[in-house]
């Protein structure tokens, strides 16, 4: 019995070592549904137990998730991703912005030192696909375009732990520029083309300071806009707090020096 249970242990194992590796490889891609059980039986040539066990297994985990009536989906591209989203679903808005003021500013002055040719051409298609897409009218397009941009910063950063993390904030790190999109602001403020412009120029001088700079003075304006919105949750607690208050003002002082 113990060598048949250890046997049986395995197997599931394999299996969901076959999935993770669809899921990382991008061939079952985040947001898709996977094939339906029957279908994974076949393919896998394994029991349909054996299937249920891996597929509950993962969504345990959290990369994948079950949809009542429609199937299961993929959700995350990793157990870590995955558990990084969890955690940022239970934290406010603000809290998921100091976040992503962290990694960008880093992603922006590693960027600046070591990009390439080809990251910098990147980038500035990056960038014009931004402006294209705000000026289409389209807030979907357009949300999609600026994590799009700063993925790429992200990338050019040349550290695959940042840029790692940063896709698996994405999903955290887009409630913020809709928040930011849904706010009563001026158009600057949501679209901030030339401070995005800035980011890219100074990575392009090589200038990494200039680079940090630049996000900090677009994130505050983002953040400013925010604080200005009635939130509920943790994030709500950060308009009483004085260091977070001057967020704002030092970034928008770093900008003009």
């Amino acid at each position: 019995m113990p060598l048949r249970s250890a046997a049986r242990t395995n197997l599931v194992d394999l299996v969901i070592a076959q999935m993770e590796s669809l899921i990382a490889d991008g061939e079952w891609r985040v947001g898709e549904k996977i094939p339906a059980e029957p279908l994974l039986v076949q393919q896998l040539a394994v029991g349909r137990n054996t299937v249920r066990e891996a597929v509950r297994a993962l969504v345990h985990t959290g990369m994948l998730e079950p949809r009542q009536g429609d199937g299961t989906y993929v959700r995350a591209n990793s157990d870590f991703g995955a558990a990084v989203q969890r955690r940022m679903r239970r934290a406010g808005v603000l809290e998921a912005y100091e976040v992503r003021a962290g990694l960008e500013r880093d992603a922006a002055r590693y960027a600046a030192e070591r990009r390439t040719d080809e990251d910098l051409a990147t980038l500035r298609a990056a960038l014009e696909e931004r402006t294209l897409a705000w000026e289409s009218g389209n807030t979907a397009a357009f949300v999609d375009a600026d994590m799009a941009f700063h993925r790429t910063v992200a990338e050019a950063a040349h550290n695959t732990v940042l840029a790692e993390l940063y896709g698996h904030l994405s999903d955290a790190l887009r409630s913020t520029v809709q928040s930011v999109m849904g706010a009563p602001v001026p158009d600057s403020v949501r679209h901030q083309l030339a401070g995005h412009k800035a980011i890219v120029d100074a990575i392009e001088a090589r200038d990494a300071g200039a680079a940090e700079a630049a996000v900090l003075a677009h994130i505050s304006e983002g953040m400013a806009a925010l604080r200005e919105q009635p939130l509920d949750g943790p994030g709500a607690a950060l308009d009483d707090d004085p260091d977070a208050a001057e967020v704002a003002p030092r970034a928008a002082d770093a900008a003009r020096e």
